[in-house]
């Protein structure tokens, strides 16, 4: 699904720079679209909007400070990877008779009490970017976050018994293998104490973007040892042809 975002990269050294974001993203999920037998028959689906801080590190790790090797240093080349922390809020919600529900006050595994809307993440990114007239960045990353909460899709543990849960809409949503014409021996697979999740794993999402952003320069930045009040001057080496 979509996601979008904004940002903030503050360069410490050459080579290393403090990134800030606000992503948003949404991620979702239907068992009737895997071709996994067992999946599909499991018959859950989701979507999750996931709204994200973040504060990662980047290390420029290639550098083509002078794209097109015409001495002008108007445009570079830059890759790099990042490392950091990240908060995010998660509702994640089923589609059923028409409307979205959501899921964390159903307690759909009957949990003692109802996994948090927040939680913590480690974003860990690829990408690069194209500075273009100095002051223009065009880019694109991949950032993968490892979570630690097995909920971002509602499902972890086992199926829980009907008597457990809050009421009869979280009972119809914990199980919907009632919604399929299942033969009985595989219905059989579907009932409390049968595996409805993986808890050895938790969730993790990601984001791939492009981005786009502008360069503010301080009054004085250095580039092959010269500057002056911002503009870049370069020294071109005469080439000298001998004869023999």
């Amino acid at each position: 699904k979509m996601s979008l975002g904004a940002f903030a990269r503050y360069k410490l050294k050459n080579e290393i720079s403090v990134n800030v974001s606000y992503n948003y993203g949404r991620i979702a999920g239907d068992d009737k679209l895997s071709a996994n037998p067992g999946r599909h028959n499991r018959n859950l689906n989701f979507r999750n909007d996931i709204h994200e801080i973040a504060v990662q590190g980047e290390y420029y790790f290639y550098t083509l400070e002078d794209l097109g090797h015409n001495y002008s240093f108007q445009n570079s080349f830059r890759a790099y990877g990042g490392l950091g922390l990240a908060g995010f809020h998660h509702n994640p919600k089923a589609f059923y008779n028409g409307e979205w529900i959501p899921l964390q006050p159903l307690r759909t595994e009957g949990e003692t009490k109802p996994y948090s809307h927040f939680g913590i993440a480690i974003p860990m990114t690829l990408g690069f970017y194209f500075t273009l007239n100095k002051n223009y960045r065009l880019g694109w990353d991949i950032c993968w976050r490892k979570t630690f909460t097995d909920y971002l899709d509602d499902v972890s543990t086992k199926y829980a018994p009907p008597s457990v849960l809050p009421n009869s809409l979280s009972a119809a949503l914990a199980n919907r293998t009632g919604e399929l014409s299942l033969p009985y021996a595989v219905a059989a697979n579907y009932v409390p104490g049968s595996k409805r999740g993986d808890p050895t794993h938790k969730d993790s999402y990601i984001f791939t973007t492009l981005n786009f952003s502008y360069v503010f320069r301080g009054r004085w930045f250095k580039r092959s040892g010269l500057a002056s009040h911002g503009r870049i001057t370069t020294r071109r080496k005469k080439s000298i042809r001998v004869k023999f």
